[in-house]
C-alpha cells in the first residue's frame, strides 16, 4: 500500500530483504507503456461490474495474475471465483487462456506474431456476502465501492513496476471519493492519472447516489476528508459533535506520531446494512463498513465508534512500517503473518487510546469497554493450549472462523488480546522510566520519519525490541517471547492491575456490553451460565468447561423455553437472577436441529458484568494513557 511517489524506496527495501529481481524473461514482458483499465460500474446496483483492459504485448508465451494475497486481509482471499466472462483479444483474434494447474490466479497465454495489445474483459459478480473484505458485499441499489484488486489482472512482474491508467464509469448522477489523484470526471466517467499497480490497488473509490464530503482540516496541508455513501439521504446526516470529534482524531494522531506520511487522507464511509461490515486499511485512506443508520443512531455510533481511528493508524502502522514478511513484491507471494501483534494488536491499542483521546467514546465508555476486553480473556479457554503467537502464525485460516466455539478455538486474538499485550508494554515503560518514557515516545520514533510522501519502512522482531530498549533498557524480547509462546499467560489482568486499576464483578449491568447486545441482537451470558444467545433464542456460542458445556449445550442449538416460559432474553436473564442462591437448576427446552429435549444448567451465581475499579495503590498510568494530547 504505497503511494507511487516513493517506489524506489520500496524496491530498496524488498531487494534488501532477499527479493529476487525479476528475471529477464519476467523483463521482457514489461509493457511500454501503462495498461489501461476501464472500469463500467453503471450496473454496481444489478450488483456487476465489467472491466476492460489493454496491455502492451509482445509475440511468445504471457503470463497474467489475478491478484491473490490483498494487502489488509492477511490471506489468500482474492474473490477470482466472481471473475466469468473472461476472454483475451489481439488484433481482433481471440486467443485462447489456460489456468495453471497448481497456482490457480494465474494464467497462460501465447501471443501470436506481430500483436502488439492484448485486449482482456471480463465481468466481476459483486457479491451479497456479508463479510469477506473485498470478496464480501459491496453494492446496493445506492452505493458501490470498487476495490481495484477485483477487476484487473497484471504481467508477471513487481506490483511497482507495472503502471496502469484507470477510468471509472458510474451510474448516472453518482458522485465519488478517492485518494487516487489526478481525477478528471467528464459526465459519469471519472478518468485518474497513471498510477503504479501498488497504489491503485491501495486507492479503492467510494461512490453512491447519497453521497457526502467533510473538509475536517480546511485550509491545512495535508488535507483531511471523510467521504459518506449511504443507502438513504437521511443516513448522511452526522452531528456537529461527532465531527468535532473526527477533527480531534486527526490532531491526536498529528501529536501522538509526529509526523504525517500521506498526501492526503480520505476517510471512505459506507452506511449500509446490505453490505460487508468491516474495516480494512489504505495508506491515504481507509475502507470503513457500517450500518445504515450508525452515524445517526447513538447505539451505532458507539459501536463502530473504534473502527475509523483504528484504520487511521494503520496509515503509520501497516502502511509506513510493515512486516518485512508483510512486504511482499506482488499479490501471489504468501504472506507471513507472525508479526500480526505488532502490525494489527498495536493499532488495535492505538486506536482505542485515540477513540478516548479524541472523545468519541467518553472515558467512562472506554473504561467500560476494556473491563469487558480483559474479562473476555481472562475467561478464554482456547489460551490453555494456543499461544498468543499461533494467533498471528494461523491468521490465514482464523480470519474464516465461525463464531461457534471461538472461545475454545481461538480467531484472531492477536487484535484484542494483543491490544492488552501492548497496553502491558505501555504500563511497562513507565514503570521502568519513572513515567518519563510511553509508548507516545515509541510512536514518535518507531512510526517517525521525514513525512510527506508515503514510504514503506520495514520491520523485524529485533526492531521492535531495539526501539523499546531505546527507551529503557529491559529483557524486551524475554518479555515479549514469554507472553507471546505461552499458553495460559497473566497478561490480561496484568496489564490492567499494571495500569492502576482493578476488574470486578458485579449485577449492575456494563454500559458497552450492553449496547453491543442492543446493535448485535445478541445477549453475552459468558461470565454467568457460559453461552452467547440471539435474540431468537439460536446459541452462537457456549464457554468450553463452563455451565451450558456441561450440561450439554453446543452452538446452533435454538433455546425454546426457560423453566417452562417461552424463550425471550427477558425471561432468560431473569431465570439466571432467579436461581441465585437457589438449588434447582435452570431448565431450558433446547432444539437440536429437528429434534428438542429438556437441559438442566446448574448454575446460581446470578447474571454478572466485569466492570474496573482504580487501584489507589499505583499509580494511574491508564489514566494518562487516555489523556489527550492535542485537546
Amino acid at each position: 500500500m504505497i503511494r507511487s511517489v516513493v517506489i524506489i524506496l520500496v524496491g530498496i527495501v524488498l531487494i534488501a530483504g532477499g527479493v529476487c529481481a525479476p528475471s529477464a524473461d519476467a523483463q521482457a514482458q514489461t509493457p511500454a507503456g501503462p495498461i489501461r483499465l476501464a472500469v463500467d460500474a453503471s450496473r454496481a446496483p444489478q450488483r456487476i461490474l465489467h472491466s476492460h483492459m489493454k496491455i502492451p504485448v509482445k509475440s511468445g508465451p504471457l503470463t497474467l495474475y489475478y491478484p491473490q494475497w490483498i494487502p489488509g486481509e492477511h490471506m489468500p482471499d482474492g474473490p477470482i471465483i466472481e471473475v466469468v466472462g473472461l476472454k483475451f483479444t489481439a488484433d481482433g483474434k481471440t486467443i485462447p487462456w489456460r489456468r495453471d494447474l497448481v497456482e490457480m490466479f494465474t494464467f497462460h497465454l501465447e501471443i501470436p506474431p506481430g500483436a502488439s495489445m492484448l485486449e482482456v474483459d471480463f465481468d466481476f459478480l459483486l457479491a451479497g456476502a456479508a463479510s469477506g473484505f473485498s470478496a464480501g458485499g459491496s453494492a446496493t441499489a445506492s452505493l458501490d465501492i470498487l476495490s481495484w484488486n477485483q477487476v484487473l489482472l497484471y504481467p508477471a512482474l513487481p506490483a511497482h513496476d507495472v503502471m496502469f491508467e484507470p477510468s471509472l464509469r458510474l451510474p448516472a448522477g453518482w458522485k465519488f471519493g478517492t485518494a487516487l489523484p489526478g481525477a478528471k470526471q467528464t459526465g459519469d466517467t471519472i478518468s485518474f492519472a497513471p498510477v503504479r499497480l501498488d497504489a491503485l490497488v491501495d486507492s479503492p473509490v467510494l461512490s453512491g447516489r447519497y453521497f457526502r464530503a467533510i473538509q475536517l482540516t480546511p485550509g491545512e496541508n495535508p488535507p483531511h476528508e471523510i467521504d459518506i455513501a449511504a443507502d438513504s439521504a437521511a443516513a448522511l446526516a452526522m452531528t456537529p459533535e461527532t465531527e468535532t470529534q473526527l477533527k480531534h482524531l486527526v490532531a491526536e494522531t498529528g501529536a501522538l506520531f509526529g509526523v504525517r506520511h500521506y498526501r492526503g487522507y480520505h476517510f471512505l464511509l459506507t452506511l449500509s446494512d446490505d453490505v460487508a461490515h468491516f474495516g480494512l486499511e489504505h495508506h491515504e485512506s481507509s475502507d470503513d463498513r457500517v450500518s445504515e443508520r450508525d452515524l445517526i443512531d447513538e447505539s451505532g455510533r458507539i459501536d463502530f465508534s473504534g473502527l475509523l481511528p483504528h484504520e487511521f493508524v494503520h496509515s503509520w502502522n501497516g502502511k509506513y512500517r510493515r512486516p518485512a514478511g508483510l512486504a511482499t513484491p506482488d499479490y501471489q507471494k504468501p504472506m507471513k503473518d507472525d508479526l500480526l501483534w505488532v502490525y494489527e494488536g498495536l493499532t488495535e491499542y492505538l486506536g482505542d487510546v485515540l477513540t478516548a483521546r479524541s472523545g468519541l467514546l467518553t472515558q467512562p465508555q472506554s473504561l467500560e469497554q476494556l473491563a469487558v476486553l480483559v474479562a473476555q480473556y481472562e475467561h478464554r479457554p482456547g489460551r490453555d493450549w494456543r499461544p498468543l503467537q499461533d494467533t498471528a502464525d494461523a491468521a490465514p485460516f482464523l480470519y474464516d472462523s465461525t463464531p461457534d466455539w471461538a472461545n475454545w478455538r481461538r480467531s484472531t486474538d492477536f487484535y484484542q488480546e494483543g491490544e492488552l499485550l501492548w497496553l502491558d508494554v505501555d504500563t511497562t515503560l513507565r514503570k521502568l522510566t519513572n513515567d518519563q518514557k510511553s509508548m507516545n515516545d515509541f510512536c514518535r520514533i518507531f512510526h517517525g520519519g521525514p513525512g510527506g510522501e508515503p514510504a514503506l519502512k520495514t520491520y523485524t522482531f529485533e526492531d521492535v525490541v531495539a526501539t523499546l530498549n531505546g527507551l529503557a533498557p529491559y529483557d524486551w524480547s524475554k518479555f515479549l517471547r514469554t507472553r507471546l509462546d505461552q499458553t495460559s499467560t497473566k497478561t490480561p489482568i496484568e496489564a490492567l492491575e499494571n495500569s492502576g486499576w482493578k476488574l470486578i464483578y458485579g449485577e449492575q449491568p456494563n454500559e458497552m456490553q450492553a449496547n453491543s447486545e442492543e446493535t448485535s441482537k445478541t445477549l453475552s451470558l459468558s461470565l454467568s451460565i457460559g453461552v452467547s444467545v440471539s435474540d431468537d433464542g439460536t446459541i452462537v456460542d457456549v464457554i468450553h468447561g463452563g455451565p451450558s458445556y456441561a450440561a450439554g449445550l453446543g452452538p446452533g442449538m435454538k433455546i425454546a423455553a426457560v423453566n417452562g416460559r417461552q424463550y425471550s432474553p427477558v425471561i432468560l436473564r431473569e431465570a439466571i437472577s432467579s436461581a441465585k442462591g437457589a438449588t434447582d437448576p435452570i431448565q431450558l427446552m433446547v432444539a437440536n436441529g429437528a429434534h428438542f429435549q429438556s437441559y438442566s444448567v446448574d448454575y446460581h451465581g446470578g447474571v454478572v458484568y466485569p466492570h474496573i475499579v482504580r487501584d489507589e495503590s499505583r499509580p494511574d498510568y491508564l489514566g494518562e494513557i487516555l489523556h489527550p494530547l492535542a485537546h
